[in-house]
């Protein structure tokens, strides 16, 4: 009878290929599952069956090739105003029926702030030549939100997900070179450029996890596998093209009850304007942090410019880090005007639909003409309603 493989983050082997496999494969590579095999110093056979394993068990959420869709899809994060009796309905309208909401989190503040009626947070990309305006108008009349804030990154300052690498990182911890700054322009596309992104970006189901993985999408795609290598590494050179990553389920438990993550906080900052990207570059130091951008939040969020999220098991583990960033940015004399932390409550986490043909096919299912939800000159993305 054969043995069962260990499904569990705390399996030594498991451990190994997570802490390569959740963030650091860059860019497109022909055969990612030997990369990671390579740094983490294993058989490539070992590699595929453990992925496979947790991937059934459920451990592993998905494995795709992520995109920079800030790159190809104007984004934002969006705080919704839903009164509390649809709350729920509103959380399951987003996770389940929009396409183009990503991240889905019910969220929360220790005490009534500013912004604390806002809490519902979603991440929303909409396909080039649309409005995002007009998107979350319409989400806002399906689900019954009172209002919303649309806020567009306009620099993003730290990226990665590395949960099992996390774990063990001290407060404080971070790099000697101030965080990377990446803009958010829009890398406009040809159509077989869509027709390779499709497959490329599909999630892989357990039996395509082995060698030479992209022949069998080329095929779907299409096209030979030199040509869907070609332009994949084409899509990678233009930046278009995020890491290949294998995503845990990290707020469920898993079948053993182990949890990679308990509490998932939204840090703001205000800092004085002008010096955003400074601060930025600074808060994207920190190792803690999975994703820190420049956004503008507005009256509804005392004009904070700096966000950041991070993850961890212990509530007061997570704080201490944030208190860390904060004197961070005194010692280095950027003056902190207001900050505050939303708390992640209940959450969903899918990718976001970019394709225009699939945006109008949406817009048919609900019963909007798409051609009323076209971008229109001066149809700014950040707004408030």
């Amino acid at each position: 009878m054969p043995s069962v493989l260990p499904t569990e983050i705390t399996d030594p082997v498991n451990a190994r290929i997570l802490a390569v496999s959740e963030d650091r494969i860059a860019g497109f590579l022909e055969d990612p599952f030997a990369e990671i095999a390579r740094l983490a110093e294993l058989p490539a056979g070992v590699v595929h069956e453990r992925i496979r394993a947790m991937l059934e068990a459920h451990t592993i959420r998905r494995v795709r090739q992520t995109l920079m869709a800030t790159n190809l899809a104007p984004g934002a994060l969006v705080a919704w105003k839903v009164p509390a009796d649809r709350l729920d309905a509103a959380f399951e309208y987003m996770s389940k029926q929009d396409p183009f909401s990503g991240h889905v989190v019910i969220r929360s503040t220790d005490s009534e702030t500013t912004g604390s009626v806002y809490r519902l947070w979603t991440t929303v990309k909409v396909p080039v030549g649309f409005s995002m305006r007009k998107h979350c108008a319409a989400l806002a009349r399906i689900v019954g939100a009172e209002a919303f804030r649309i806020m567009p990154a306009k620099r993003l300052f730290a990226l990665g997900v590395g949960h099992v690498r996390r774990k063990g990182i001290e407060p404080g911890a971070r790099t000697d070179e101030p965080g990377r700054v990446l803009d958010t322009t829009i890398v406009h596309l040809s159509p077989l450029d869509w027709q390779v992104l499709g497959p490329l970006k599909r999630e892989f189901a357990p039996e395509e996890i082995r060698a030479e993985p992209w022949r069998a999408r080329a095929e779907e795609a299409g096209v030979s596998y030199e040509e869907f290598l070609r332009v994949a590494e084409s899509l990678s050179a233009r930046g278009v093209i995020g890491r290949f990553s294998t995503f845990l389920e990290h707020v469920k438990p898993s079948s053993a009850g182990t949890r990679v993550t308990r509490y998932n906080a939204l840090f703001h900052w205000r800092v004085p304007p002008g010096r955003e990207i400074e601060a930025g570059k600074e808060v994207g130091r920190h190792h803690i942090l999975t994703h820190a951008y420049w956004r503008e939040g507005g009256d509804e969020f005392a004009h904070v410019n700096i966000m950041a999220v991070a993850h961890g098991t212990e509530k007061a583990t997570v704080l201490a880090h944030k208190a860390a960033i904060d004197e961070h940015l005194a010692a280095a004399g950027i003056p902190v005007l207001y900050t505050n932390v939303f708390w992640g409550g209940r959450s969903e986490i899918k990718p976001s639909e970019i394709a225009p043909a699939e945006y109008e096919a949406w817009c048919r299912r609900v019963g909007i003409d798409p051609e009323t939800m076209r971008a229109e000159p001066g149809d700014a993305s950040e707004s408030a309603a």
